[in-house]
């Protein structure tokens, strides 16, 4: 019997990078197809002719407020209404579908912060989408061209209405092709990951292009304007506290039932550490598989294709299969950069490593790799990317994923979530107070991490060479629990199998206890006692392989790695003890073309109609 999930508050509040909608901060959900976070179309116009002087990309909305600003819809669409044109229907325009995954850290945690020390990264079915394509067919014979020497620059002067500000943002490319303006539309606060997801790709596109006929071919392409819609699975986010108020049971078949895409929910007020009464903006539920890296993926993948900058992999087809290295490591150094930008902070980025390489074993980046980007004022976009993409990307990745016939199983525990930064922040504070004890206990966690990365690399092998000793031997080990496992091996193989399972099974132990003696000493809660015991109860469960607490740790999401079938009976025994069990599973896939937008997709016939607005 797993322990009920405590109720009591946690005494860190998850802080999330990219809280709320892109272009409002509603305090009830918003329209799958009206936000950019989960489906806000970003229209991004091309220059108008009666502003000679200006050449706008508008990223306006296509909800249903029109557009009010000081400056007229004439002005800036030269006599066509902004969302007349977004939502005119184009003929025969190209379109460009791009995805990237989720991903869960089941090892590594903490440690893949600093080199050299390494990561073990699942990506997940869990994906988000940029879909992009031309606002017009063609270029207007008026339509304003880029030209040289630049105009005069207006930085961040705005235009404010009743319920918008629009910011005219320079960019400050410093080209005779691309110096121009944006003029950025968003309610109240625009969401930094999609702002430098699309001013790093563009700059990339014109950095690395050099060839004439592709180079008129993507200032083409600009001045058509750009229509960008971004959607994201209804598995990044939470929908926990509206299935629990409508007396629903939180059981797989539940999440399964809502339409794809579904409308978003948000934290409570307060419930991201702020003082009571103290106004915030409430964060998005999440379920921490790091959507802001696979948005920002998406994103960038997609305009660096659509630019002509990258030629990715067709038709849902991985990327990793048949794109060329260079364009990966392109979409990588963009992604990641801007990423990293978008967060104010240069992060490990196994996130967004995962995000266009799939499951990986991952070493960070140097951080002075950079250096440059970070620099806030007085350097030009297109300077940065360019040293960006010159630079000698030192992050090691090796191509890993679970053993066949084993299930990655992620659950909400619902007890609310933790602030990484701030868990990261408090370990490091110990590393520098106790750096002697610090040093043993990551060197102990560091052995623990290879000894799990080596045996199940292990059992990989041995499912090669002797697959049918391998399928029949899981299969029976997933029916009974672990003590049980060594009695079942009939011959050597079995129990060469059985004994790689076990050394697995004590590794990922030895790296939780570590994880907790670090946690205690630092003063976080990385695996706290709730947590313990719903694992512990777990990994006693028949044919559980893992336990554990993902990334971080804290209150964040548990997973489990499981063998054959086990997974349903874990599913089932998490929801009788208030885990959310999650559809998400593991995808070794990274970022990919898709042959259409997902929305397109016939549903089938087994949802149902149970919406949750």
């Amino acid at each position: 019997m797993l322990p009920a999930v405590s109720r009591a508050a946690p005494p860190v509040r998850r802080v999330s990078v990219s809280a709320g909608c892109v272009l409002c901060y509603s305090g009830i959900a918003c329209s799958p197809y009206a936000h950019a976070h989960l489906g806000h179309r970003l229209t991004v116009t091309g220059a108008a002719a009666a502003r000679p002087r200006l050449s706008p990309l508008l990223v306006s909305s296509a909800a249903k407020s029109p557009l009010r600003t000081a400056l007229t819809a004439n002005e800036l669409t030269g006599g066509e209404s902004p969302d007349r044109v977004a939502t005119t229907e184009k003929q025969e325009r190209m379109e460009v579908v791009a995805s990237a995954p989720g991903k869960v850290l089941i090892s590594g945690g903490y440690l893949v912060l600093e080199r050299p020390n390494a990561g073990l990264v699942l990506s997940t079915t869990a994906r988000f989408y940029a879909v992009v394509r031309p606002l017009r067919d063609s270029v207007a014979p008026d339509s304003w061209a880029w030209v040289s020497p630049p105009q005069p620059r207006v930085l961040f002067s705005s235009y404010v209405s009743a319920d918008t500000s629009v910011q005219l943002l320079d960019i400050d490319f410093r080209s005779s092709v691309i110096d121009k303006y944006y003029l950025l539309h968003f309610r109240e606060s625009a969401n930094p990951f999609v702002e430098q997801a699309i001013q790093f790709s563009v700059a990339a596109a014109k950095a690395t292009i050099t060839d004439k006929p592709k180079k008129d071919a993507l200032d083409k392409l600009l001045l058509q304007g750009l229509d960008i819609t971004i959607l994201g699975c209804n598995d990044f986010y939470s929908y926990r506290k509206q299935i629990e108020a409508r007396g629903l049971p939180l059981t797989p078949e539940v999440l399964r039932s809502l339409p794809p895409f579904s409308s978003i929910t948000f934290n409570p007020e307060g419930a991201n550490g702020t003082m009571t009464g103290e106004k915030c903006k409430p964060e998005v539920a999440k379920t921490g598989l790091g959507s802001s890296a696979a948005m920002t993926t998406s994103v960038v993948a997609a305009l660096l294709h659509y630019l002509g900058a990258v030629k990715l992999s067709c038709l849902g087809q991985s990327s990793s299969d048949s794109a060329t290295g260079g364009d990966l490591d392109l979409v990588h150094a963009i992604a990641q950069s801007a990423h990293c930008i978008a967060q104010g902070k240069v992060g490990s980025g196994f996130d967004v490593s995962a995000a266009v390489y799939g499951s990986q074993r991952y070493t960070r980046f140097s951080p002075e790799i950079l250096s440059l980007a970070q620099v806030t004022s007085g350097t030009c976009l297109l300077d940065v990317v360019s040293d960006i993409v010159t630079r000698n990307w030192d992050h090691e990745k090796t191509q890993f994923s679970l053993p066949p016939l084993m299930s990655l199983l992620l659950g909400e525990p619902g007890a609310g979530g933790s602030s990484t930064p701030s868990m990261v922040g408090s370990v490091k504070q110990w590393q520098k107070s106790d750096p002697q004890k610090s040093k043993d206990t990551w060197s102990k966690l560091g052995n623990a991490n290879s000894v799990l990365e080596n045996e199940l690399r292990n059992l990989k092998r041995l499912a090669e060479d002797h697959w049918q000793a391998y399928e029949s031997i899981v299969q029976t080990c997933s029916c009974i629990p672990f003590r049980k496992w060594l009695e079942v091996a009939t011959n050597q193989q079995e129990e060469l199998i059985v004994r790689s399972l076990l050394a697995a099974r004590d590794a990922f132990l030895e790296i939780r206890l570590h994880m907790r003696e670090m946690g205690i000493a630092a003063g976080v809660p990385i695996e706290p006692e709730s947590q313990t015991q719903l694992l512990d109860a777990t990994m006693n469960m028949e044919g559980v392989l893992l336990a554990g607490v993902a990334g971080a740790g804290g209150f964040d999401a548990v997973f489990s790695v499981t063998l054959g079938d086990a997974s349903n009976a874990v599913a089932n025994a998490w929801s009788s003890a208030g885990i959310m069990p999650l559809l998400v599973r593991e995808d070794s896939r990274g970022v990919s073309l898709e042959d259409a937008d997902p929305r397109t997709r016939e549903v089938s016939a087994a949802v149902s109609s149970i919406q949750i607005n």
